[in-house]
């Protein structure tokens, strides 16, 4: 009896082995299962530059953790164009990171940050800023958008990234304002 119990364990971890797939070199691991976060408040009152930017490319989120996305978007903005804080907030960092100026926000209230680049930041870490406050000014084009000039505008609850367009309520996503037409009889 003893015998048959141990060949049926050693059939059983064979089969679990055999089903199993094999782990590969350099093959990144799947991002472990989250819990659904919390949707992101409309809370801007502002876009980060200009009335509505031209999205020049938009929020395409990774598959995995360290895949290949846009993680914020990228809007057209001239050289030298005022950036605005699109909430109030904390600034956590201005600075230049890889050669590029950084802005980061903590937005008042919440768990997300927002954060503006390539910026020469007009403020220090520590600093409170309102909804539309100029934090800093456009660089000069760079490498980010080729030879247009942008802001890469980024969005992140934790070490989450999330699209920053989500911040923005219905009222400055929309094309236009609305116009009456006559009633025609």
């Amino acid at each position: 009896m003893r015998h048959v119990m141990l060949r049926t364990a050693l059939l059983l971890a064979s089969a679990a082995t055999a089903l199993t797939p094999a782990a590969r070199a350099g093959t990144p691991p799947p991002a472990p299962p989250t819990a659904p976060q919390p949707r992101v408040p409309a809370l801007a009152r502002a876009w980060p530059v200009g009335v509505r930017p031209p999205v020049l490319r938009g929020w395409e989120p990774p598959a995995t953790v360290y895949g290949p996305g846009h993680r914020g978007v990228d809007l057209a903005a001239p050289p030298g164009a005022g950036v605005r804080a699109v909430a109030a907030g904390r600034v956590l960092f201005a600075g230049r990171v890889a050669g590029r100026g950084v802005v980061s926000l903590e937005l008042g209230g919440t768990d997300l940050r927002t954060t503006y680049e390539p910026v020469r930041a007009s403020v220090r870490k520590g600093d409170e800023v309102g909804a539309g406050e100029v934090v800093g000014v456009v660089e000069p084009a760079g490498s980010h958008c080729g030879p247009t000039a942008c802001v890469h505008w980024g969005l992140l609850r934790g070490g989450t990234y999330l699209n920053p367009l989500s911040l923005l309520p219905p009222w400055l996503l929309a094309r236009g304002p609305s116009r009456l037409l006559p009633v025609v009889p």
